[in-house]
């Protein structure tokens, strides 16, 4: 994974936190809306379409400061399994509009079927989105990510993959 987009991550999550939340406790724990989501996409290796994942994704109901935890779990058609958790920032937060970007950084465990293999286990799942939300019930979003190991192994090709989200919120 190219560590560019950690970085964009945490600075622009933690410019929100120190923004909005330094004045009284920065990290302190809040209630969050509590979301499941479906999504559905392509995946590519190397610039090649190697097939589609179904990825299923829980955000937790609480956040720190501007981050949110989330855990997820996707399945490929190559039977590449990949199961992590980690958390989620999103605009929001910030803004009342109906259209939001989030992004998320979620280490895991990578397990190979027929797929690629990516050098080693542990992989670093990055992803950033973009979609609007359908009142307090919903939304739909368009969202790439980007699977690597960060490195931690001289192979290090990752996977991408394109899809659609659609998210429900619970309660």
């Amino acid at each position: 994974m190219d560590s560019r987009f950690a970085v964009f991550f945490f600075i622009l999550g933690s410019t929100d936190t120190y923004l909005n939340d330094c004045p009284t406790d920065c990290f302190r724990q809040t209630e969050a809306p509590e979301r499941v989501h479906i999504q559905y996409g392509d995946t590519y290796f190397q610039e090649d379409d190697i097939g589609e994942e179904i990825y299923a994704i829980y955000d937790l109901p609480k956040r720190y400061g501007a981050f949110q935890p989330t855990a997820g779990a996707s399945l490929t058609t190559d039977n590449d399994v990949w199961v992590g958790a980690g958390g989620k920032w999103s605009t929001e937060r910030i803004s009342d509009s109906p259209i939001f970007i989030e992004l998320s950084l979620m280490p895991g465990v990578y397990f190979s079927g027929d797929g690629p293999d990516l050098g080693f286990p542990v992989q670093f799942r990055g992803a950033l989105g973009a979609g609007i939300n359908f009142g307090d019930t919903g939304s739909l979003s368009v969202v790439f990510d980007h699977r690597s190991n960060a490195n931690a192994s001289e192979t290090n090709p990752g996977i991408e993959t394109l899809g659609i989200r659609l998210s429900y919120q619970l309660e």
